[in-house]
This record gives structure tokens, sequence and C-alpha cells, in this order.
């Protein structure tokens, strides 16, 4: 990389997206998270960002080059995750119509308002992470007519898989950009080598490895009993889905997908896994600290977009921006506000 180049994050969270890109070398100059545990966890792991703790529907291009002191044009790349509860299937409240979950739904809007800044900003290179529920044609339809509204002509809907990054649980994620990404592939490590080494629960280091919630009653009794892969509970998902929860962990196996109601339980010892445990499951380094409570740690940690993974993206990007995007779509004047098609 020839130079260090700015990155703005959107609907930032407890900060995996950028410490991925932190690790390939970029810089992030500006986070925006109107969720007050999200935004104090980012400034304690980023000093150097200024942090944006409100509604990022009042929040503009003009403001965010105030902040920064960039003038336009000098934000090389946008980074976004906004709220994916409005087309995940794990939502059995989602909407029945695909447009209703990004036009109609307060938090499907948000997705709007990440392509809205896109579009004032007007990065070399964009990223949106969601969940693959965005890949419905009506949403993916109108997802392309909205950024190209914003000077977008060119979209990609990359599907990655978190496992194949370097990252030690599943995760597959829908990456909407304006330059293909296709990283290598690194096999990420399996359940017993992300959390081989750490010391006892309850040490001083590292951060975020507090005894966690004890499972008491009956479901103490089954707990001792689960075999790896089994789960205690289930929950009613979309269409009727049963999800699994409280799952025994696999040794040699990759985590299941983390999210942020997930709690695993250890593959040899019969208690739930730390904040810190559950972290490594994602592939965040031991020093990133997370704030808040201890729910709101486990939030964080399972709503992030896995640290490996990014950073694998973050390289891609990288490669682009130093060969030059001449071959891909040029941001062009924004034509207005998003309207439903």
């Amino acid at each position: 990389m020839r130079r260090r180049y700015f990155v703005v994050d959107l609907f930032s969270g407890g900060g995996g997206f950028g410490r991925g890109f932190e690790e390939a070398g970029f810089r992030v100059v500006l986070a925006v998270d109107n969720y007050p545990p999200a935004a104090k966890t980012y400034k304690a792991n980023f000093p150097h960002a200024v942090v944006v703790a409100d509604d990022i529907k009042d929040v503009t291009g003009a403001t965010i080059h105030s902040l920064t002191g960039l003038a336009p044009g000098e934000v090389d790349v946008v980074i976004a995750s906004p709220p994916c509860e409005p087309f995940t299937g794990a939502n059995p409240r989602r909407q029945r119509d695909p447009l209703d979950r990004l036009y109609t739904d307060p938090a499907g809007q948000l997705f709007l308002h990440a392509i809205r800044l896109i579009g004032e900003l007007k990065p070399e290179v964009f990223v949106i992470e969601n969940v693959p529920g965005i890949l419905e044609a009506p949403i993916r339809a109108a997802i392309r007519r909205e950024l190209a509204r914003a000077g977008y002509s060119r979209v990609y809907f990359n599907v990655l898989h978190a496992e194949e990054h370097g990252t030690p649980s599943s995760r597959t994620r829908v990456f909407v950009s304006n330059v293909e990404l296709r990283p290598p592939k690194r096999r990420g490590p399996t359940v017993e080598e992300a959390l081989r080494g750490l010391p006892p629960v309850g040490s001083p280091w590292p951060p975020n490895h507090e005894y966690p919630q004890e499972v008491g009653g009956r479901h103490a009794r089954r707990l001792r009993r689960l075999r790896w892969g089994e789960a205690l509970i289930y929950y009613q998902g979309a269409g009727g889905r049963r999800l699994p929860n409280y799952i025994r962990l696999h040794p040699h196996r990759h985590a299941p997908t983390v999210m942020g109601s997930s709690r695993f339980i250890h593959p040899y010892e019969d208690r739930l896994l730390t904040v810190r445990e559950q972290a490594r499951l994602m592939g965040f380094p031991d020093y990133h600290v997370f704030l808040g409570s201890r729910d709101a740690q486990y939030d964080q940690v399972g709503e992030a977009v896995p640290p490996p993974l990014a950073k694998a993206i973050a390289e891609e990007a990288a490669r682009v921006l130093r060969e030059g995007v001449e071959e891909h779509a040029r941001p062009e004047a924004s034509t207005g506000a998003p309207q439903r098609q």
C-alpha cells in the first residue's frame, strides 16, 4: 500500500469491520453508531477515530467532512453494517413483503441511509455487509436501483464465508460493493485451536474473560449430558423454523454462527463461554476490549463482521485502490433521496 487510505465506518458496532481494515493498513477516521456501549467500545479500541454516537438519519456527508477535516473526495472507503433484523430468517417478525423490509421497516430503512451517505461521500470503494436475505430478487433489485441513484452503476453482491477466510466460526454474509471481492481462501481454526492458550476464567488478562452467567435448574442437569454439537434449547425463527442455542461446541470443528443472542457451552467444561472466548471464535485479538453490560458485550461480538474476514476484504480493497479504479464506475452526483419504485 503506497499510502494509508481513509475509512468511514457506518453502523460500526464493536469494531470488527474496522479492526480488519486497520490490520490491513487502513486508517478509520470516523465511525457512526447510536448504541452507547458500542460507541464507547469503538472509541476505546480506536482512540484516533472520531466516534459519532448519533442516529445515522441525522448524519450527513458534510458533517463527516467537517468532523474529520477531510475534503470531499478524500474518504477512500466507506464500510457499513446496517441492521440485519429486517432481512434475516432468524427474525419471526420480519415483514412478509420483501420490499417492505427495506422501505417500510424503520430498521430496514437504515440500509437506505447507508446508501445515502455513500452517495454523499463518494468513496472510491464501498462495502455494505448484511445477511443473505438481501439476495431476494425484489430487495436485490431495489438496492441496485438505489445505488445507481447514488452514483454507482456497477454493483456486486459478494457472498463470502467467514470460515474460509481465517475465522474460527461459520458465517455466510453478503457484501454489497462497487468492486468484485474475491479474497484468497484461508481455512479458519477449529474451536480448540481458537481457545488454546487462554488463562483460567477470571484471570486479569485478557479483558472480558470473567465468569459467565451460570445455567441453573433442570437446564444445568441437561447441560452436563449434552454431547458435542447438541443444543440445550431451541427457538422459533421466521417461517416456523426451529433454531438451536446453547450448543456444546465440537472442539475439532468450526463453531456455528455467532450471533448477538448466541450462547455456547464449552466443549470440555460444563459452563457457558466467556465474552473473550466468544470473541476468539470471531477472530478478535485479545487486546480488543468490549465495554457495557455483559449482554451488551456478547451482542457486540455476535453482531460484528469477523476481523479476519474484514481483513481479507480490506486487502482486496487495497489492491483495487493501488491499481486504480478506472475500470470501475466512478461515483456521479446523487439524483436525490431514496424512493420506493
